[in-house]
């Protein structure tokens, strides 16, 4: 049997399955987030434990689509659960990463900020600017943002007002996911900016996740766990499942179960050993968890070596 691709750098979940790459399935994830009861939840993970890949998992189940991405879950466990599936598809999704705000001064870090809040209402433009709910002025904000010529403090409320729109759109809460909400929150306090930076996704965050009648869920990954009083003050329903918590705890990285179905599936079960006492250093709430990043680069480099 034709071996598949080692996933290496591909964080897009569509892309990973439309093009047949290895795949160690997380999609149960989506069921705990569809039976859990929690509105505003942040994952905080070490880097390259999967983060980003399982957001775009999230994503690509959730977000109704123009062409349905049903497909994309097809022999996978979440379709073993008729009653997760019928939620496939079914809501407006907002999906931003902050993990390029890194620049050396908060006013190129607020630039690169509006180009992402650009490049999300562009990807929503066609529902948006062909609804009949819509506002005449609500367009010609979103327009301004489009245009980068919206009021610097329109961008402190721009995703509660992007998900406000959406909602009216399809009649429908909104789920917001924000990927490395930690990175910019990082990289100013390095460069000396942090205060200007916390004021703005501070603002972002209570508009989106705090005051937002139109939230269905929210959903953030980081590594970091920034002060709730400095970030999160006054969400309700706020969970934060970090590493030492027991739910979650076998879906972002590597089970010994899925390490050594991993190396059987490319004939290297000789090497689990090796693998478990380099790489199986991590313990994830009740589980032993290896970085997903360090084995397959490391299978990789096995199957690269002459026999």
């Amino acid at each position: 049997m034709e071996r598949k691709p080692l996933p290496i750098g591909i964080e897009d979940f569509k892309r990973l399955i439309d093009d047949e790459y290895y795949f160690v399935d997380k999609t149960l994830m989506i069921k705990e987030l569809i039976e859990s009861q929690t509105i505003v939840g942040l994952f905080t993970r070490p880097r390259r434990f999967g983060k980003t890949l399982n957001m775009s998992m999230i994503q690509r189940f959730f977000e109704k689509t123009d062409e349905s991405n049903a497909y994309l879950f097809d022999g996978l466990k979440i379709s073993k659960y008729p009653e997760c599936m019928k939620y496939q598809g079914q809501y407006p999704v907002i999906s931003i990463s902050l993990k390029s705000m890194k620049q050396a001064t908060f006013e190129e870090a607020f630039s690169v900020f509006k180009d992402l809040i650009r490049a999300e209402i562009l990807r929503h433009k066609s529902i948006l600017f062909n609804s009949a709910v819509i506002e005449e002025t609500d367009l010609d904000k979103l327009t301004r943002f489009i245009e980068l010529k919206a009021d610097k403090s329109d961008y402190n409320t721009s995703i509660g007002f992007l998900s406000t729109l959406l909602a009216s759109a399809y009649g429908k809460k909104v789920i917001i996911l924000i990927d490395e909400y930690d990175v910019p929150l990082e990289n100013a306090f390095h460069q000396g900016f942090y205060n200007d930076m916390v004021n703005l996704i501070r603002s972002v965050f209570e508009s989106a996740l705090k005051t937002n009648p139109s939230l269905d869920r929210a959903f953030l990954t980081g590594c970091l766990r920034v002060s709730k009083e400095s970030i999160f003050t006054g969400l309700n329903n706020f969970k934060i499942l970090s590493i030492d918590d027991a739910r979650y705890d076998e879906q972002f990285g590597f089970t010994d179960a899925e390490v050594s179905d991993l190396l059987e599936d490319y004939d290297l079960s000789g090497h689990f050993a090796e693998i478990k006492e380099w790489y199986d250093g991590y313990h994830f709430g009740n589980a032993d968890i290896y970085c997903p990043w360090d084995v397959i680069n490391h299978v990789d480099h096995l199957l690269q070596e002459p026999d």
